[in-house]
């Protein structure tokens, strides 16, 4: 098949929306594309989703991480939508979505997206996922194989056994992901964090990103507007104190059949993806990303764009 040029990347449209606009609805609107901001109720949960593109094109369903929103897409959005019906998601406990007590292992959040396809009328989908994302990407893929086109998965795989043996104390050859750990405490980080989330955001994209600027002021303003409620912090650590149960259910996963790329930054996961994504699937492929740390979409929305049209189609 002949490589195709895939549509240039642009900043979202920023005359109309004043530095102070935070909202999903005034986001969603900047963006070229014809992006709306919108909720549906799947199985007693409310979803927040923000759609646009070319609503004949392939549904295309991207799902974010943590500490982040919808928001996190919104240098690829304007591009991809004029190939796609794209759907960005904010997952159960992030953003505009519900934050219930349980449901935060990633079946149950893959179970939550595949309730939204068929509130929407969409009987398959290609399925994109960053960080937290690519968890319930894969997940989605290895649950519901009939409504998965292709399956992507950005900087991450979905937690597998060898995760519980992540070392507590820092090492030079592996990146010390100390809120992992702290992440599982409940309690304590609502305390610590409330109303100062914007702390903890400024030091892991310090810490995660070859660029600090490509994760600008106002972005960090919606991510700590999104987080920087107990509720909220709670919901997002619950994501991760579902690895255990994640653990498990890997185990009894078999490759998924869907074709899967993987996308790792050059100074983050690429190498670790290398290793366990063939293992994932039966139709595989990683690609490095250059000049990226681990927010692939928002240091190197290019590439991403132009990986993904090629993959996808």
């Amino acid at each position: 098949m002949p490589r195709t040029t895939p549509p240039a990347v642009t900043a979202p449209t920023m005359t109309a929306l004043a530095t102070t606009a935070l909202d999903d609805a005034s986001l969603a609107a900047s963006l070229d594309g014809g992006f709306t901001s919108r909720h549906v109720d799947v199985d007693g949960v409310r979803l927040h989703y923000v759609e646009g593109g070319d609503p004949a094109g392939a549904p295309l369903v991207l799902l974010g991480g943590w500490p982040q929103t919808w928001w996190q897409w919104r240098k690829v959005l304007p591009a991809l939508a004029r190939r796609y019906r794209v759907i960005a998601v904010d997952l159960r406990g992030m953003g505009g979505s519900a934050k219930p007590e349980g449901g935060y292992d990633k079946k149950t959040l893959a179970r939550d997206i595949h309730g939204l396809l068929g509130r929407l009328g969409i009987e398959s989908a290609h399925v994109v996922g960053h960080d937290i994302g690519a968890m319930v990407a894969y997940a989605f893929a290895a649950n519901h194989p009939d409504a998965t086109r292709k399956v992507a998965l950005l900087d991450v795989s979905h937690p597998h056994g060898g995760w519980a043996a992540m070392p507590l104390l820092p090492r030079e050859d592996l990146r010390h992901l100390w809120w992992f750990a702290f992440n599982q405490v409940h309690g304590l980080p609502e305390q610590l964090l409330s109303g100062r989330y914007r702390i903890l955001l400024d030091w892991l994209f310090g810490a995660m990103t070859t660029r600090q600027e490509d994760i600008d002021e106002h972005a960090r303003a919606v991510y700590a507007r999104a987080y920087d409620t107990p509720d909220a912090i709670r919901a997002g650590n619950d994501w991760y104190r579902a690895f255990p149960q994640d653990i498990a259910d890997m185990a009894t996963y078999a490759p998924v059949t869907a074709p899967l790329l993987a996308l790792g930054g050059e100074h983050s996961n690429h190498e670790r993806l290398v290793a366990d994504v063939p293992a994932l699937g039966t139709d595989t492929r990683v690609v490095r990303v250059d000049g990226s740390g681990h927010y692939l979409p928002e240091e190197n929305p290019r590439a991403v764009v132009e990986e993904l049209t090629r993959f996808l189609g």
